[in-house]
């Protein structure tokens, strides 16, 4: 028996990596894996910038999951740490889930992919949005991955339809190694609940938002007081110019007031408890090429 209690001889653990290009359905596929909405989601490229660990347990099993940002070539500093945490879901993995779709060519990011095929561990190439198309297609775009990624196993999926999910969720099963679990089997995940304010926060910033603005935000809980019925939550938005906080901001406070708002009902529904949220917005010139600033944002340089 492990301290956890959890028997030692037969236990699988492993860490299932989900890695891919930008706006493929990562993220979609997290939650659906996990069965908690741990990772944010918009259609809007370069939404995850962190890896985000969602885990499964079970008397038998641990499966840490883990989402991570879609690969691009990096043209400042923030992405250069986002392809960093794509680059790290290689070096840690059990098993490997690329993510594409019907939609991507397959010899995107190539640099990355060459890494991909290189890897000793298991992967599951992951074709999503597979309601979007033909038999024909899907079945000439499979042709091109398994001459890609020979050693894959293809599977096509669409996560927002939840199809197939059970069977990639059993496949992982099959492929785990024998191990003791990694983490308390009573844990969701390695991230701190100020880690989820802040993206229910950004989520609704891009939605709302269009053009540069949701990039060039960042968010960071200030202050989080939990009480029996109340949650206090005050975030600072950070943006990199004045006429960006004006936008955030909007006439007479409306913007700021329904992106409050909306993040709030999230919040609440998260917690299962009343929250109090206060949001201000401050600029910070050029965050996105600060390292200082960048590493007390949470993110890392190798």
């Amino acid at each position: 028996m492990t301290d956890n209690g959890a028997t030692t001889d037969n236990h699988k653990s492993g860490f299932v990596n989900i890695v891919g290009n930008p706006n493929v359905g990562k993220s979609t596929l997290m939650n659906r894996l996990v069965g908690e909405r741990l990772s944010i989601i918009t259609s809007k490229a370069q939404t995850t910038r962190h890896r985000i660990v969602g885990i499964v347990n079970t008397a038998q099993m641990q499966i840490v999951y883990s989402d991570t940002p879609g690969v691009l070539q990096p043209n400042y500093k923030l992405q250069e740490s986002m392809l960093n945490f794509s680059y790290s879901a290689l070096s840690d993995a059990d098993v490997l889930l690329y993510v594409t779709d019907i939609i991507e060519t397959p010899e995107k990011n190539r640099y990355f992919l060459d890494k991909v095929r290189n890897a000793n561990f298991p992967i599951l190439l992951l074709i999503n949005k597979v309601d979007l198309s033909t038999p024909e297609t899907l079945d000439a775009l499979a042709l091109q991955w398994s001459e890609l990624l020979p050693k894959a196993e293809i599977i096509p999926i669409s996560a927002s339809n939840n199809f197939r999910i059970d069977y990639v969720q059993q496949r992982v099963k099959d492929l785990l190694p024998v191990s003791p679990p990694y983490f308390e089997k009573d844990v969701l995940t390695d991230r701190p609940a100020r880690f989820f304010v802040a993206e229910i926060i950004r989520e609704k910033i891009l939605l709302y938002y269009q053009k540069e603005i949701p990039y060039s935000v960042e968010v960071i809980v200030e202050s989080f007081e939990e009480g029996e019925a109340l949650l206090r939550i005050r975030a600072l938005i950070f943006v990199e110019r004045e006429s960006q906080k004006g936008i955030i901001i909007g006439h007479g406070g409306k913007a700021l007031k329904k992106i409050g708002a909306q993040a709030r009902r999230d919040l609440e529904r998260f917690f299962e408890k009343k929250v109090y949220l206060e949001t201000q917005v401050k600029v910070e010139k050029d965050w996105r090429n600060r390292d200082t600033l960048l590493q007390s944002f949470g993110y890392r340089f190798e």
